[in-house]
C-alpha cells in the first residue's frame, strides 16, 4: 500500500469515528443498524429534489423548512422539498452510509471528506434561472463551493493533492439538473425571454454547453464516478396539471418533448465522457423521464393510486400553490406519487433509488452501469 493510500484510509478511519460519534449525540443516524459504506464519500449537486437544507437561511420561496415537509423523516422539518427521505437519501443509505450526507451549509473541517449535499431549491444549468423565486445556489455556484471544500479537504492530506485526488477519485458524485431550466426559465414567458431567444432545440444546445462546462470543472477537481440525472416527465406533474387543459392528453407534452431533447443530448455527453474525453471518469446516466413515464402508464404495479395530484397543496390538482405551512396533507402518502405540487413523495423515491442502485439494465433505468457497478469501480 503506498504511504498517501495509508495515510488516507488511516486519517478517513479518524473521522469516521469522530463523524459518527458526533451524529450519534444528536440522534442523527440510521434507523437501521450501521454498515460499512461501500464508497469514502458522497457529493450532491442538484436542485429541490434533493436539496436537503441548504435553502433554509436565505431569501427565497423555494424552502421547506415547516410543517408537513419531513412528516415521516426521522429528523423532522430539514428543509427536505418531501414528506421523508429524497432520492440520494436512499441513495446514501443503499451505499451503506451509516449517516444522511449534511448540506453544505452546515458542513465544514473534517466532516467534508464524508460528502455533502449542495443541491438548492430553484436551482438551474443557467445563472438566471430560478431567480423569479428569490434567492438560491446556482450550479455555477455549487461548483464553486465544491471547489472551496476541495481546499479544506486538502488540509487534511498535509496539502498532497495527489493523495486527496485519490481519495476523491473513489467518492460518488451525483447531479441532478435542468427541471428548473424548464420550469423556473424557458416555460415562464412571463418573467424570462428565453422561450422567444432560443427554439426547444437550440435552449437544449446551450443548457448542454453549459452543463458540459460545469461536469468537467467537477472532473478538474477530482470527481471520477458520477451520477447524472436526466430531466423527469414534468409536463405531467400537478403543478402543470393545475395549468394546463387539452382533450388530446393528461400531460403538457409540449413540454415533455422540450425535455426528451435535453435528455437525449444528456446521454451522449454522458457517452463522450466515457469514450475519453474524460479520461479516467466513469459517469451513469439515470433515466429519471422514462422511470417517471413507466410508473405513470402503470402506477397500480407499484401500488399507487393517486399520481395526478399531490398529497399536500393548494388548488386544482393540488398543484396550484404548493404546501402551506402546517397543512393538512394526505393520510396515506404511500398511495400518492407526489407530495406537493412538484416533488414526488418518499415512496417513489425508494422504488426509484432501489431500481438504479442495483437494478438489471433493463430495470434499473441507470446507463450503462447501475450505481451499485460504478460504486464497486
Amino acid at each position: 500500500m503506498s504511504r498517501a493510500r495509508k495515510f488516507c484510509d488511516l486519517g478517513l478511519f479518524a473521522i469516521v469515528v469522530v463523524v459518527v460519534w458526533l451524529q450519534g449525540l444528536s440522534g442523527r443516524v440510521w434507523s437501521q443498524p450501521q454498515s460499512t459504506a461501500q464508497v469514502p464519500g458522497f457529493f450532491i449537486f442538484g436542485d429541490s429534489l434533493v436539496d436537503n437544507g441548504n435553502n433554509n437561511g436565505i431569501i427565497t420561496l423555494s424552502r421547506a423548512n415547516y410543517r408537513p415537509y419531513g412528516i415521516d423523516f426521522p429528523l423532522g422539518v430539514t428543509g427536505r422539498f418531501t414528506n421523508g427521505r429524497t432520492y440520494v437519501d436512499v441513495l446514501a443509505q443503499l451505499l451503506g452510509f451509516p449517516t444522511y450526507i449534511p448540506p453544505y451549509s452546515r458542513t465544514r473541517g473534517a466532516a467534508l471528506l464524508r460528502g455533502a449535499n449542495f443541491a438548492s431549491g430553484a436551482a438551474g444549468i443557467r445563472e438566471e434561472t430560478g431567480d423569479n423565486l428569490g434567492a438560491h445556489m446556482s450550479m455555477n455556484q455549487q461548483v464553486a463551493n465544491f471547489g472551496n471544500a476541495v481546499l479544506e479537504m486538502r488540509r487534511f492530506f498535509r496539502g498532497d493533492a495527489n493523495a486527496l485526488n485519490t481519495y476523491l477519485s473513489r467518492c460518488i458524485f451525483y447531479s441532478g439538473m435542468g427541471s428548473n431550466d424548464y420550469l423556473n426559465n424557458y416555460f415562464m414567458p412571463s418573467f424570462y425571454t428565453s422561450s422567444s431567444d432560443y427554439t426547444t432545440q437550440a435552449f437544449a444546445a446551450v443548457l448542454l454547453q453549459d452543463y458540459s462546462r460545469q461536469l468537467t470543472q467537477l472532473y478538474s477537481l477530482g470527481a471520477r464516478k458520477v451520477i447524472v440525472t436526466a430531466v423527469g416527465q414534468i409536463g405531467c406533474i400537478p403543478y402543470q396539471l393545475a395549468r394546463f387543459n387539452s382533450n388530446s392528453s393528461r400531460c403538457n407534452e409540449n413540454i415533455n418533448k422540450a425535455i426528451l431533447i435535453f435528455n437525449s443530448g444528456l446521454k451522449k455527453l454522458v457517452d463522450n465522457f466515457n469514450g475519453g474525453q474524460l479520461p479516467g471518469a466513469k459517469f451513469v446516466y439515470l433515466d429519471a423521464y422514462q422511470s417517471t413515464f413507466d410508473l405513470f402508464q402503470n402506477p397500480t404495479a407499484t401500488g399507487f393510486e393517486v399520481i395526478d395530484k399531490g398529497c399536500c397543496g393548494v388548488g386544482k390538482n393540488n398543484g396550484q400553490i404548493t404546501c402551506l405551512p402546517l397543512q393538512q396533507a394526505c393520510t396515506d402518502r404511500t398511495k400518492y406519487l407526489f407530495w406537493d405540487a412538484f416533488h414526488p413523495t418518499e415512496v417513489a423515491n425508494i422504488l426509484l433509488g432501489k431500481a438504479s442502485f442495483s437494478g438489471s439494465n433493463q430495470q434499473s433505468y441507470a446507463y450503462p452501469i447501475n450505481i451499485q457497478q460504478l460504486a464497486m469501480l
